[in-house]
């Protein structure tokens, strides 16, 4: 089970690490920030509450990849632009997260952040994934990188997405949480790097 020590150990990391990389990313951050906004006709970063550590609501910010339109039979419909499909399959949308991590709201590895209805009704033992902070990248987040195309074949994607995947991230978070080392945090993320 992780401890407050390495809780500890784990946000110092986090703080270091966008340190060193935000004076590298910032312009390209912006640069994405920019063309999304011209791309999408709206401010080019979108943010969602999404469910942290202890189960407390955070903004998550991303670079907008959807663009609002009225659909024939008149009901709003949102759909990801080409640019936005770019971004989405690069992950490049969520470079915006680097403030979630230097804020504190995530680390760079940790379980997903989950919309309201997900972590925030996890009972007994399930709760011990709430003991970390979300994050950018994570081990179910690897395996399930593809989960957009996987829920696309369903015939009841959210009901798939809640009997099937979400237990399996669950299983897979919790055994995050149970055996965490700084080792494991480092090869996740040179995973999710080289892996993309």
């Amino acid at each position: 089970m992780i401890t407050k020590k390495q809780l500890r150990t784990k946000r110092i990391f986090d703080v270091l690490l966008v340190l060193l990389l935000l004076p590298f990313l910032i312009i390209p951050i912006i640069v994405l920030v920019f063309i999304a906004s011209l791309d999408t006709r709206k401010y080019g970063v979108f943010t969602q509450k999404r469910v942290g550590q202890y189960g407390k609501l955070f903004n998550i910010y991303k670079i907008r990849t959807l663009k609002e339109g009225v659909h024939q039979l008149g009901h709003l419909d949102k759909s990801a632009t080409s640019f936005g499909k770019v971004l989405r399959r690069t992950k490049l949308d969520e470079l915006p997260q680097l403030f979630n991590v230097i804020k504190g709201d995530m680390s760079f590895v940790g379980p997903r952040p989950d919309v309201q209805g997900f972590a925030d009704k996890l009972e007994g033992d399930d709760r011990i994934v709430l003991l970390v902070k979300p994050g950018v990248t994570g081990e179910a987040t690897l395996k399930y990188k593809d989960e957009e195309k996987v829920l696309e074949r369903q015939k009841d994607p959210d009901h798939y997405n809640r009997t099937i995947i979400w237990v399996d991230k669950v299983k897979i978070n919790k055994n995050y949480v149970m055996n965490y080392s700084f080792y494991l945090d480092l090869k996740l993320i040179l995973k999710s790097i080289f892996n993309r």
